[in-house]
């Protein structure tokens, strides 16, 4: 990660290519979004296969932290091939429980063995993981005197992994670290392999563990929790239940559109976020509706791998740093969090400069004749209408419409926003927000 005392904006990126229309329409209704003002009539939802060219720019230094990619269907039994390329003897299978109801840790477990590894299994996760289940992964780690973990889930199974790897190179407790490269020592290898199609972590340096004597998410940030290896099986996804099917893809969604806007974007981020972006809005519906079909599935898996490579890179903003307080104090979804929040986020940010937003309302099939530049008055409207395609995607997927829907009150708001002010996400928010701001956030939210 490059920290910079300013950053210089990397030039507009434009969606330049044609994008094909769908037949059909996925939504359940078959009906298309009411027209506003600043709403466009929504056509028929576009193929996303967004295409991006960045205009010309003055260089300026860029790194790009990126794992080894296996991507494709059927490439589970990779993950042992990559455990024991990296030295695994008694590798740390990291899983939880509903996918070893699924089976697919079992199938791992059986290419591990055929691999002359003898592999322990952990399981001891729940959703948002809590900084005492890292700790006791981390003594289970010890005790089977493992050498590389490898993980299979969504991304609360691969932070939990990440987590275990970082107290077994460093010691002390998870909350240590929370922040920018606190950690000090090596860690052990990682292999991830993720069944959920959104959270990115199995790419990202981040590590977002519950700290549950604060009731918050902390975020912990280095280029070491970059995994290894990322093996990427489209079919892995088709045993998601709808809800954590919405809520990922919404996390995704909101990692393509945060980084693309950050601060610390470059070229190379953005191509990767409004391909996510473009991806996520042309297929998260239809694998809503169609759960088993194979070309949906592996183009949400893409979203996925490349909203990740896209935000691990450029960072995120306030959307992340206010949902990551909320889900420490409720222990709920993180993508539906986004989903509620990220519309409001969209405008907030937007209102000084939104010429960066009209790609992103692109990507996800806006109507407006937009060229290489356009007039503010078409910039703003391009940005509103991808705030209220965010919001009409939440509703198809059944996302609540306000933070008050899932237990959030007005007394919470003032604790919410000063936790916001400290999290590693705000500092690349395109935008400038202090604690009012993000307060008034909230309320608008609530």
């Amino acid at each position: 990660m490059v920290l910079v005392e300013s950053v210089t904006r990397a030039g507009q990126s434009m969606v330049v290519c044609g994008r094909q229309s769908r037949e059909d329409d996925p939504s359940p209704s078959g009906s298309a979004a009411p027209s506003t003002p600043h709403s466009p009539a929504r056509p028929s939802r576009p193929q996303g296969s967004g295409h991006v060219q960045a205009e010309p720019e003055s260089p300026r230094l860029a790194k790009f932290h990126v794992p080894e990619i296996v991507f494709g269907p059927g490439s589970l039994a990779e993950a042992a091939h990559a455990a024991a390329r990296l030295g695994a003897r008694r590798p740390m299978l990291v899983t939880d429980e509903g996918l070893l109801a699924a089976g697919w840790p079992d199938q791992l477990l059986h290419h591990l063995a055929d691999g002359g590894m003898d592999a322990t299994v952990w399981s001891g996760v729940t959703p948002n993981p809590k900084d005492h289940e890292i700790a006791a992964g981390h003594e289970a780690y010890r005790a089977a005197q493992c050498d590389v973990l490898v993980a299979v889930g969504g991304g609360s199974v691969i932070d939990a992994a990440k987590g275990i790897a970082l107290l077994a190179g460093n010691g002390g407790v998870i909350t240590d670290f929370e922040g920018v490269d606190r950690m000090v020592a090596p860690i052990p290898p990682m292999v991830m392999v993720p069944a959920t199609s959104g959270t990115g972590a199995d790419v990202s340096q981040f590590c977002i563990v519950t700290d549950t004597l604060r009731n918050t998410k902390i975020t912990i940030l280095g280029r070491a929790l970059v995994p290894d290896v990322s093996v990427v099986d489209p079919h892995l996804l088709t045993t998601m239940p709808d809800w954590l099917n919405a809520a990922t893809g919404l996390d995704a969604l909101t990692h393509g559109i945060e980084a693309y806007v950050s601060r610390a974007h470059n070229p190379l981020t953005d191509h990767h976020a409004l391909q996510a972006i473009s991806l996520v809005g042309g297929h998260l519906e239809r694998t809503m509706d169609h759960p088993l079909e194979q070309e949906s599935r592996t183009h949400m898996a893409q979203a996925a791998l490349e909203a990740g490579l896209a935000f691990t890179n450029a960072i995120l903003g306030a959307a992340h740093a206010m949902s990551h307080q909320v889900g420490g104090l409720l222990d709920l979804p993180h993508g539906v969090i986004n989903g509620i929040l990220l519309p409001h986020v969209v405008r907030f940010n937007a209102a000084p400069d939104p010429a960066r937003f009209v790609p992103i309302a692109q990507a996800l099939g806006f109507p407006g004749e937009v060229g290489r530049s356009c007039s503010q008055a078409l910039a703003e409207d391009a940005a509103e209408w991808a705030a209220c395609e965010v919001r009409r995607l939440a509703d198809e997927l059944g996302v609540p419409k306000g933070l008050s829907e899932i237990g959030v009150t007005a007394e919470d708001l003032p604790t919410l926003s000063t936790m916001t002010m400290a999290d590693a996400c705000l500092s690349t928010n395109p935008r400038d927000a202090d604690r009012a701001d993000i307060e008034a956030l909230f309320r608008q939210a609530l």
